[in-house]
C-alpha cells in the first residue's frame, strides 16, 4: 500500500552502520529524513551520502535526524562508507540501514518493479516529531537528488507549521511568504503579522518571513 502525506511512517527495527535501530524510538522528538539509495559502492549514491555528511550541521540545528537505507548487507554499508570518506573528503556519521530482506523497502514502496525489481530507487521522506509523513520526493537512479532543495523542504515544513503562512515558488529562508486565505480577522491579522501585509487579491496576501530563526544557507537569500 502507498504511504500518503499525513499518513504515520511505519516503524521498525533493523541492522545499521550504528547499531540496531528501533525507527520510532531513534526518532524521539525529532524530525526524520529517511532515504534511500540504489546500492552501495555506486558513483551517484556515493556523492548523495557525502552531500548528507557535509550537511552535517545544517540538519542538527533543524533538529533533522538522518537516516539512510539500501537493499545491501550491513557488511557492504561499512566497507562503502570508508570510500565515500575517502573520495568526498567527510565523514559519514549518520546510520545505513542494511536491509537485504526488503523489510524497510516494502514498508515504505521504495522498491518500483517497472524501474527496478530489485533496487531502491532514490526516495526521500520528510517525517515530523509526531511521526507524520510531511512530505515525500522520488527520483530516479541516474538522477542525484539536490540537497539544498531537501533544506529548503524542510524550512518550508517548520516555518509553516508554526505560523498561518504558506510559502511560495521559490521560496527560500529570508523570502516573503503568504498569509494562509482562511485568516481573514482584521484584529487577527494585525497581532499575527506585526511587520504588515499587501494584499496583491484578496486570497493573495504577501507578509515578510514572520521568524527568521534559521540563518539563511550560503548563496540564499
Amino acid at each position: 500500500m502507498a504511504l500518503h502525506l499525513g499518513d504515520i511512517a511505519p516503524n521498525f527495527v533493523q541492522k545499521s552502520t550504528a547499531g540496531d535501530i528501533d525507527f520510532h524510538a531513534w526518532l524521539g522528538s525529532s524530525w526524520g529524513l529517511l532515504f534511500s539509495h540504489p546500492k552501495d559502492f555506486t558513483p551517484v549514491c556515493t556523492t548523495e551520502l557525502g552531500s548528507t555528511a557535509k550537511l552535517k550541521d545544517e540538519f542538527a540545528r533543524r533538529d533533522v535526524k538522518v537516516l539512510a537505507v539500501s537493499v545491501d548487507a550491513l557488511d557492504s554499508h561499512s566497507l562503502w562508507v570508508n570510500d565515500i570518506n575517502e573520495t568526498q573528503n567527510t565523514t559519514v556519521d549518520f546510520p545505513v540501514l542494511a536491509d537485504p530482506d526488503h523489510t524497510v523497502s516494502d514498508l515504505y514502496d521504495m522498491i518500483h518493479p517497472n524501474a527496478n525489481d530489485t533496487l531502491t530507487v532514490r526516495s526521500v521522506f520528510f517525517i515530523d516529531p509526531k511521526k507524520k509523513i510531511r512530505a515525500t520526493i522520488t527520483y530516479p537512479a541516474s538522477t542525484g537528488r539536490n540537497f539544498n532543495e531537501i533544506l529548503r523542504v524542510i524550512d518550508s515544513l517548520q516555518l509553516t507549521d508554526s505560523y498561518s503562512v504558506a510559502t511560495p515558488a521559490n521560496w527560500n529562508v529570508g523570502d516573503d511568504v503568504i498569509i494562509v486565505p482562511s485568516l481573514q480577522d482584521p484584529e487577527v491579522l494585525k497581532q499575527k503579522f506585526p511587520k504588515g501585509y499587501t494584499v496583491v487579491k484578496p486570497y493573495l496576501r504577501i507578509t515578510p518571513q514572520p521568524d527568521l530563526k534559521l540563518n539563511p544557507p550560503q548563496g540564499t537569500k
